[in-house]
């Protein structure tokens, strides 16, 4: 399986060779749902909060007396039955909603959504980007040279500041490096770009070493 491969100028220089472990692997849309759904869940910050009949700031002082009123037989203001007293079963904010997989599962699951987008013809390479400084003038017009889609992921070997910064204020571009590539990127993205080594780094991160 290849993969086109473009210089820093946008103009196609060949053609290099993928993986078929990691990029020619069977799609299993179940295990790559479950790796979405697993990183959305512990990426949840719980901030909904509602106080208990315990945290309410009201007089504990019974309302009325037991008898004799005709009214329901309740104490303090605080109550569960009465509009701004305590809420029962109400959201918390120590709710914990940490999801996991194993190992082997979330590999699989990356490696399935790497090969969906194969299949399709979506991820392409880069050689190098040679600025020495950020230029995002100079980003987007290698980016209008390259395959054109609306969601692009570009995934590095390594950190690049001014590869990052280059494309930092441009919508629907996005990079990461290889060794933190996950399904939920990878399957919202449209084009995927290895950038240099990337593909040798995800081998080295993902593959087991001899």
């Amino acid at each position: 399986m290849k993969i086109d491969l473009y210089d820093s100028k946008g103009t196609k220089k060949g053609s290099v060779d993928l993986n078929t472990t990691i990029f020619n692997a069977p799609i299993n849309k179940d295990l790559m749902h479950r790796a979405v759904v697993m990183r959305a869940s512990n990426n949840r910050n719980a901030i909904a909060h509602t106080k208990t009949r315990a945290e309410i700031a009201k007089t504990t002082k019974k309302a009325f007396r037991q008898k004799g009123t005709g009214n329901a037989r309740r104490g303090a203001k605080s109550t569960n039955l009465l509009r701004g007293g305590g809420v029962t079963h109400g959201p918390r904010n120590n709710r914990n909603f940490i999801k996991a997989m194993p190992k082997k599962e979330r590999r699989q699951a990356l490696f399935s959504s790497l090969s969906n987008k194969a299949k399709d013809n979506h991820i392409f390479g880069l050689t190098s980007f040679e600025e020495t400084t950020p230029k995002t003038k100079t980003f987007v017009e290698l980016l209008q040279k390259l395959p054109n889609a609306k969601k692009y992921l570009f995934v590095l070997p390594q950190k690049n500041q001014v590869l990052e910064k280059s494309m930092s204020n441009i919508p629907n571009v996005k990079s990461i490096t290889a060794s933190y590539l996950n399904p939920t990127d990878v399957l919202k993205a449209e084009k995927i770009c290895f950038v240099s080594d990337a593909l040798t780094t995800l081998e080295k991160t993902f593959l087991p070493q001899s």
